[in-house]
């Protein structure tokens, strides 16, 4: 699959998962990190894959994941957290969506100074800017959720996860 098409489906998701997250949904533990992970492995392996950076493209790559880590490590400070039905919940909030806003926007401007310093586009992967984003995003919710003192939602009986990860006998 092309590295277009991957981020093409990877915006799209992400899109999907925004607006559920504007309609408010149970905060399981394990969709904090399991999209993030995913996103950052395959972002990871595109970059070994494609350009295996140097010098200035590592550089760049690391300026890319402080600054996305940190953009979205203040992102999870914007959604409202609440107990629903024994468990917490979290709905994205008008805050969230101008720190998503600012977020693309210095990803933007920072990928064009890269561009203009000569770093291939190759060596800065959507997938792996998004999965840092969300992967700070996590963690400051993660924090967050635990102060609350109450608990995670539990996990669906019979996730996309599960069925992507049950053994068939």
């Amino acid at each position: 699959m092309s590295e277009a098409l991957i981020a093409l489906v990877v915006v799209a998701l992400v899109v999907a998962v925004v607006i559920r997250r504007f309609r408010g949904e149970p905060l399981r533990a394990r969709d904090l990190f399991v999209t993030p992970a995913v996103l950052v492995g395959i972002g990871v392996y595109s970059l070994v894959k494609s350009v295996p950076p140097g010098g200035a493209d590592l550089a760049w790559v690391l300026a890319g994941a402080a600054t996305g880590l940190l953009l979205g490590a203040l992102r999870g400070l914007t959604p409202r957290l609440f107990v629903r039905h024994g468990h917490l919940w979290q709905r994205y909030t008008g805050w969230t969506l101008l720190a998503w806003v600012v977020s693309v926007a210095i990803n933007a401007g920072l990928g064009a100074m890269a561009t203009a310093a000569g770093t291939l586009g190759q060596a800065r992967p959507t997938t792996l800017s998004i999965g840092v984003g969300l992967l700070g995003e996590a963690m400051t919710l993660a924090l967050r959720a635990r102060a609350t003192g109450a608990p995670f939602a539990p996990e669906e009986e019979d996730s996309l996860l599960d069925r992507l990860t049950r053994r068939h006998h």
